[in-house]
């Protein structure tokens, strides 16, 4: 267990602002997790995972427990599946590799989201067709109230685009400390969202002969050629979630919009990428100082150094007030404010 007062937060946050947390914990066990908990309980906590869905905008008041639990065991397994427990702080992207290298299917989609395993039943994580919803049998955390420990099934996780009950009712409730896999091994690729099918077949020969490796390797190679490297250029991956519009504004934005791309999700509702409409304001490559918008993807923001993290909140508040003007649309933030930040119009 590693703790301080007054601990910089820099090192541990990939848009890579500077912010002090009041007092700084790395628990890297369920017991040192149940111990911190039973002496910060009714002080205000803060949990910290991999920092690449966070924003600092001001110093941390209280505690911050920055989770390291880590470990990967196999629970159960049959000739069609396997279940894994992971631990909350293992790297997402190594998980996925692991699974990869096992012949684990259903993760591979979701290669090089930055982060750690806790975080994805939080943001139900997801790309290229596949949401981590339908891998997560359970999830185990305990509450940062009085320090039980709980069981969440996936139905009680309440998952929904980019979110769970964790992001919602239960936000900033529990600490969540391993999630519990249920993966194929037989697997079910998915290969038809985006632009991984034409990747596949200019480099993976016929589609008889296509893996989970070969989905993998083509998810790592889009990803690395459209999204900077956190440790390289500061970002949090995406800033903005897609939109989600009922079908009246989808037709009249049509009308505005004839090239517009969307997803329908039912007849009365359809996604919309956020990329594009931030990319349609007139934000792409745009830059205030050190802090811009990807020139390759217009739904990262950027962070090359010297910024606050409140500039690069007001900067993100520029865009999304514009998007509202033309688009009446408001886009909602992906990543977490800490501390929080409450707008108006």
């Amino acid at each position: 267990m590693e703790c301080g007062e007054s601990i910089e937060l820099k090192p541990f946050n990939t848009f890579g602002v500077e912010a002090t947390a009041e007092h700084y914990i790395a628990v890297s066990s369920l017991s040192e997790a149940k111990a911190v908990l039973r002496n910060a309980l009714n002080k205000p906590i803060i949990v910290l995972g991999g920092g690449s869905n966070t924003l600092f905008v001001d110093d941390v008041v209280g505690t911050t427990i920055h989770n390291r639990i880590e470990g990967i065991e196999i629970l159960k397994e049959t000739e069609k599946s396997v279940d894994v427990q992971v631990g909350a702080g293992e790297d997402w992207h190594a998980f996925v590799l692991f699974c990869v290298e096992h012949g684990y299917g259903g993760v591979e989609n979701l290669a090089l989201i930055p982060g750690t395993v806790g975080a994805s039943p939080v943001q139900n994580i997801g790309a290229y067709g596949v949401e981590v919803k339908d891998t997560i049998t359970h999830v185990h955390a305990l509450s940062l109230e009085d320090g039980e420990e709980r069981v969440f099934t996936n139905e009680e996780c309440a998952f929904s685009y980019r979110s769970s009950v964790f992001k919602q009712a239960l936000k900033g409730k529990y600490l969540i400390t391993s999630v519990v896999f249920r993966l194929e091994k037989i697997p079910t690729l998915h290969t038809s969202y985006g632009s991984i099918r034409a990747h596949l077949i200019q480099n993976a020969g016929n589609s008889e002969s296509w893996t989970i490796k070969s989905v993998f390797d083509a998810v790592v190679e889009i990803r690395t050629a459209k999204l900077p490297n956190p440790n390289i250029i500061g970002n949090a991956g995406s800033f903005f979630k897609n939109p989600i519009i009922d079908a009246k504004k989808y037709v009249d934005l049509l009308e505005r919009y004839p090239d517009m791309p969307s997803y329908m999700l039912s007849e009365h509702s359809y996604k919309i990428p956020a990329g594009w409409l931030v990319e349609m304001a007139g934000w792409k490559e745009i830059k205030q100082g050190t802090v811009g918008v990807h020139e390759k993807q217009a739904l990262v923001i950027t962070h090359r150094g010297g910024a606050s993290g409140m500039d690069i909140y007001k900067f993100s508040e520029e865009i999304r007030r514009s998007i509202i003007r033309l688009f009446d649309i408001d886009l909602e933030r992906e990543i977490n404010i800490v501390p929080a930040v409450t707008h108006k119009e």
